[in-house]
């Protein structure tokens, strides 16, 4: 199975959401201050998408 970029945005979300669980917010913060040293803009932007998702995440499964 060949995912698209969004799905692979949403699996690294469940991911976070799965291994971390309420530590996701700050192992995402890890992510990002690791690229930004690095200087990676994309990764950057890509971590913030999955961020995004995450936070969706949290906001469903608070509502149910």
């Amino acid at each position: 199975m060949v995912l698209n970029r969004d799905q692979e945005l949403w699996a690294v979300a469940l991911w976070v959401e799965k291994n971390h669980g309420k530590e996701g917010p700050a192992y995402i913060a890890q992510q990002l201050q690791r690229l930004s040293n690095e200087g990676d803009e994309a990764g950057i932007a890509t971590w913030k998408t999955v961020a995004e998702r995450f936070d969706q995440l949290s906001c469903q499964s608070s509502t149910n």
